[in-house]
């Protein structure tokens, strides 16, 4: 019987992170870091291994398969997948990260892959998922941005951490988190590549989103482009409209809804700044969709006393 892998016990902001991202090393895209490829601990039937329900990534483009297929078929599978015993089925190994080299070897009718097996737990396992696909470089905006949001509300990791652990810019983190206020239908245009992030940055201080978005899709606009259609319906001014909340939903502007989207992409939560004109004080909401996102925002808040 082989060994049992020892669990790396190092945990916390940062370190943690750095620990696990030992195991992910160059990709099967990339064959010429060889050097800084990993010996796999064994060689594992592909029937032997199931997909990880959590995992991060839910769009495999098949002409990315077909390509990383012909080169398996030719070469191999050069980097092992990184795997742990399945906690769901007896004699099966789950996929931590590389389910995109398993479907690929099964299309080049590969009958074993090379793996390193680990005893993860289920947090680490969604850990090393998500920063492999980040430091793949291959997510779309929305993806990433999603990734960064669950290593913070899962696990504690502040912007800062991410981007010392990640070697990701602070700045690049919570401009694409702030992505992920857009109404969901402008988000699918970006994970659908009809939008690029910075046609999605361009829209995030638009009053209407929603239907700036579909302009631009239609008309195939640039980014400088869609940067111009938001300012010109900004400048435009729109009647002030009492709000639901008893206070005025008025044209706020850029600055105003700027802060808005950094505070949000800092604590993962929508954001709202209602400054009434002529009035020093305000009114700043702040919504939470699970009480597993109040308890981290209780927790913020309590740290910065």
């Amino acid at each position: 019987m082989s060994e049992k892998p020892k669990k790396d016990t190092r945990r916390g902001l940062g370190r943690g992170l750095s620990a696990l991202m030992a195991d992910v090393a160059p990709t099967q895209d990339a064959p010429t870091q060889s050097e800084g490829l990993r010996r796999p601990d064994r060689m594992l039937p592909i029937e032997d291994l199931i997909p990880n329900p959590d995992q991060p990534r839910r769009t495999f483009t098949q002409a990315q398969l077909d390509e990383l297929a012909a080169s398996i078929r030719t070469k191999g599978v050069i980097q092992p997948l990184i795997v742990r015993p399945s906690p769901r089925e007896a004699d099966k190994f789950e996929i931590v990260a590389g389910e995109r080299r398993w479907r690929a070897a099964q299309m080049a009718q590969q009958h074993e892959v090379p793996v390193l097996v680990r005893d993860f737990d289920d947090t680490e396992v969604l850990e090393v998922a998500i920063i492999e696909n980040i430091q793949r470089a291959d997510l779309n905006a929305i993806e990433e941005a999603a990734g960064y949001k669950q290593l913070m509300f899962k696990f504690g990791h502040t912007q800062e951490k991410l981007a010392e652990a990640l070697g990701k810019s602070r700045s690049h983190i919570a401009n694409l988190m702030r992505l992920l206020n857009l109404p969901e239908s402008v988000q699918q245009h970006v994970s659908e590549g009809r939008l690029s992030a910075g046609h999605a940055r361009a829209l995030i201080t638009s009053p209407d989103p929603e239907t700036l978005a579909q302009s631009v899709v239609a008309k195939g606009l640039s980014v400088r482009d869609t940067e111009k259609l938001v300012k010109q319906g900004s400048s435009e001014g729109k009647p002030r409209k009492k709000a639901p909340s008893g206070g005025f939903d008025m044209d706020k502007d850029a600055d105003t809804r700027a802060l808005e989207g950094d505070l949000s992409a800092a604590l993962g939560m929508k954001v709202r700044i209602d400054h009434q004109p002529g009035q020093d004080g305000g009114r700043v909401t702040i919504s939470y969709d699970t009480l597993e996102h109040l308890d981290a925002l209780c927790g913020i808040l309590s740290a910065a006393r």
